[in-house]
């Protein structure tokens, strides 16, 4: 990996594409600092040194956002509106007929849906910036901290809704960021700011390890969990780029003189098809009875009941449901995303066979049987990635949005792969001796 960008940056195009994207990450991470109008700043300082930042209802929030979130930033919002857009659209593609068919027009259709994601991103950029501004105005974003409710002064029609704005607005910079990345640089470029945004609250969760620490003042708690964070990057590595290639076979057909087909290939199904979807869904599944219960007033057996069963990382309650929900959300998630019929349909078509498998409904059926079966190992990794970080690290203080977490891992090693798959695809592009070696 190390030379791939040591050979880039060798590169004069793929030198100034790497510049510009380190140009937009460094942007991205100012407007994250940068307070918005009708914020106490030094309220909400005093607020994040109680709290603790990073742990609460909102900490996996805070984390997408590289920590903006709980300093109620220009960049609060982070990222977050997109995914939530994109997902959505991914998820109506296989319910709506229209949407189906515009994915089924090439660039033109991707184009529209993409116009579609961007308005849907404005929409829920303005519902959870207005959320965000109700919290904190009532206190509820730092709960235990004496100037909570103090954090908003003015509380007035006009502040409100210029706050809004200015989170809104701040989430179409952060979108126009990511495009521009993808054109004019290197990778996703809704990818690199998701990346960068977990990255940046690394370094002092790590500290707030070594602080909380009290083996050799901290340093031993330090090491071992910097050691069980490279273990992690390596078994998750090691699973991410685990496939099952199922082998097809294509015949060879006469169309006039030239003979076409005859080659083979395969379909590459991943044990992990689904990628951190089903993370992402049951830890938001799992936020919407703790903030019901966190907006309710009074002590009633319920909301007693949430705060002590689902709102804490280390309860066997909490646990279970979490671990059930990703294997149930892998499974959904890998249903509507891949369509069997669909690739069987397609290799018909073109004349294509599994060796041994008949083609058309025979070869469906395989495909789904193959699916089912590698979802499973899949569903129990990404349940168990989620949750042994949470289970081993308690024990060092730390609270369940550590970034050495389930979707944080997953999310960095996914993206910093695509990455350097990217920059070395580029770089065989530009030196590639063919036969003239």
């Amino acid at each position: 990996m190390l030379t791939a960008f040591a050979r880039a940056f060798k590169t004069p195009d793929l030198r100034k594409k790497l510049l510009f994207t380190l140009g937009i990450v460094v942007i991205y991470r100012l407007g994250a600092h940068i307070p918005i109008p009708g914020v106490d700043y030094s309220n909400v300082q005093t607020c994040m040194d109680v709290a603790k930042s990073g742990t609460g209802l909102f900490g996996l929030v805070n984390m997408f956002s590289g920590g903006a979130l709980l300093q109620i930033t220009v960049f609060a919002l982070g990222i977050m509106p997109y995914i939530t857009a994109s997902i959505i659209l991914q998820l109506l593609t296989v319910v709506i007929p229209r949407l189906e068919a515009l994915k089924k027009e090439g660039q033109a259709g991707t184009a529209k849906i993409t116009q579609y994601t961007r308005y849907l991103t404005v929409a829920l950029a303005i519902l959870q910036g207005t959320g965000l501004v109700a919290t904190a105005r009532t206190g509820a974003l730092f709960q235990g901290c004496p100037v909570a409710s103090e954090i908003v002064p003015d509380q007035s029609i006009f502040i409100t809704i210029t706050m809004v704005i200015t989170m809104t607005a701040g989430t179409c910079v952060m979108m126009w960021l990511g495009e521009l990345i993808t054109d004019r640089g290197i990778g996703n470029g809704m990818s690199i700011l998701m990346f960068i945004s977990i990255a940046a609250t690394f370094p002092s969760a790590l500290w707030a390890i070594k602080q909380g620490g009290s083996l050799a003042d901290g340093w031993i708690e330090f090491g071992t969990v910097i050691l069980v964070g490279l273990v992690m990057v390596a078994l998750v590595v090691f699973v991410e780029q685990a496939q099952r290639r199922i082998p097809v076979q294509y015949a060879k057909r006469m169309i006039g003189r030239r003979s076409y087909g005859g080659t083979s290939t395969y379909i590459p199904l991943k044990v992990n098809q689904a990628g951190v979807i089903p993370v992402i869904f049951a830890s938001s599944l799992l936020y919407i009875p703790a903030l019901v219960a966190q907006f309710a007033g009074g002590d009633s057996s319920w909301k007693l009941w949430i705060d002590d069963h689902l709102t804490k990382g280390n309860h066997p309650i909490y646990i279970v449901t979490y671990f059930l929900l990703i294997v149930f959300f892998a499974f959904f998630y890998v249903a509507i995303s891949f369509n069997p019929e669909e690739v069987a349909d397609n290799m018909k078509k073109y004349g294509g066979f599994i060796p041994g498998i008949r083609a058309g409904r025979p070869t469906a059926e395989y495909l789904s049987y193959v699916l089912n079966r590698i979802t499973w190992p899949g569903s129990l990794y990404l349940g168990l990635i989620a949750l042994v970080p949470t289970m081993a690290l308690v024990g060092f203080g730390a609270n369940q949005n550590f970034p050495f977490g389930g979707t944080s891992i997953l999310i960095i090693v996914g993206v910093g792969l695509e990455t350097v798959k990217q920059i070395e695809s580029q770089l065989q592009q530009r030196n590639y001796e063919g036969f003239l070696r």
